[in-house]
């Protein structure tokens, strides 16, 4: 399918490593401009070489997108860089593990910043231009905890239902001016995040036992979700939540 969003603008935060990098690449095949953002600037710059062997024009921009100041200068160096930005792909590291009980004020904080309002202000800084403009992609990536809650994942579970929210909220007020807002809800995927939270081989062999797949994601299959997203043929979905999850998710809706 062509996507038909070659020559537009995107900004893909997160885009380092795993899915984040995953969606970049897919968009530079589809001959987006890009600016990329994540924490470290080492690793951006590599990821960023990588896109260019693609073909892509790529601007890195470093910087945590869990700190307003770093948010409000990511966006001024995406209008620098390609102008408003006609698609955004709001992605972010997950926050810190654990249960409820033992969770104290600082980790609900740093929760906060980083999941829920990152997506937040990237979406009030980029979403007005777009209505201006008559078109725009908004793409957050969740998890497929919105839908069924996952256990020591607290901080996630919450902030993530919220972008959710968040993002059905957005979707009613700018669909009439041709800008659709969606999610992408992962399953257990390939990345630095899964090895983390399962370890070891017998906890991840039991992981994998409760997919009706009967495996983790590859990050290009989430990437290929949010591309479609993103795209012209996709103008009529708009306040969606697509799981990608090889099944897992066991609703009905």
């Amino acid at each position: 399918m062509d996507l038909q969003i070659a020559g537009k603008t995107a900004l893909v935060t997160g885009a380092s490593k795993g899915i984040g990098f995953a969606v970049a690449s897919a968009l530079a095949a589809e001959g987006v401009r890009l600016v990329v953002n994540a924490r470290d600037a080492g690793s951006l710059g590599e990821a960023a070489e990588r896109l260019r062997a693609l073909g892509a024009e790529v601007h890195p921009v470093a910087g945590d997108v869990s700190e307003l100041k770093h948010v409000k200068s990511l966006l001024a160096a995406t209008r620098e860089a390609v102008g408003d930005p006609a698609i955004l792909v709001a992605n972010a590291g997950g926050p810190p593990t654990g249960p409820a009980e033992t969770l104290d004020d600082a980790a609900w904080a740093r929760g906060f910043e980083l999941t829920l309002m990152s997506a937040v202000r990237l979406a009030r800084g980029v979403v007005p231009a777009m209505k201006a403009a008559g078109w725009g992609r908004v793409v957050f990536v969740t998890s497929l905890s919105v839908k069924e809650p996952i256990a020591n994942l607290t901080l996630s579970n919450a902030f993530r239902s919220g972008v959710t929210a968040f993002a059905r909220t957005l979707a009613n007020e700018v669909a009439e001016h041709g800008v659709t807002v969606n999610s992408v809800a992962p399953g257990y995927t390939l990345t630095e995040r899964l090895d983390e939270l399962f370890a070891d081989d017998y906890a991840r062999a039991r992981l994998v036992s409760t997919i009706p797949a009967r495996r983790f994601a590859a990050p290009e299959e989430i990437a290929s979700a949010a591309a479609y997203l993103c795209s012209v043929p996709a103008a009529y979905v708009t306040g969606q939540t697509l799981l990608v999850d090889g099944g897992m998710v066991g609703t009905t809706y």
